[in-house]
């Protein structure tokens, strides 16, 4: 259960850099990219940092922090007792955003695998 909650933040925290940053087409090849579904005056300024709360189903209490500039997520969870953040994850998203579909039950790739499968399109 503790791994679909961080595979659901982590969706939610892409999908957060989705749709705050506008990104240049990953290959000419693609010819349906996705329609956006913010509006400009909802959307945050893209040198401004988004920060995702989420309550696991264990009760504790994960912080996601994306910068849309950099490309890079932060995974925190917190400490409801004590108020103590622990860094959990970091990652750039940079090249998982360059694939256009993959899909795996058994773990998440590095993304040094993630940026060779993208080198090999």
């Amino acid at each position: 259960m503790r791994i679909a909650g961080y595979g659901l933040l982590i969706g939610i925290a892409v999908g957060a850099v989705a749709l705050a940053v506008d990104f240049p087409q990953a290959s000419a090849q693609r010819t349906n990219p996705a329609p956006r579904t913010v509006s400009a005056e909802r959307a945050p300024p893209a040198d401004q940092l988004i920060a995702l709360p989420f309550e696991a189903s264990d009760g504790k209490q994960q912080i996601t922090i994306v910068d849309p500039r950099t490309r890079v997520i932060a995974v925190y969870q917190v400490d409801k007792v004590t108020g103590s953040l622990a860094l959990r994850s970091v990652r750039n998203v940079h090249w998982d955003l360059l694939m256009e579909e993959y899909n795996t039950s058994h773990g998440s790739p590095t993304p040094r695998d993630i940026r060779a499968l993208a080198e090999q399109r």
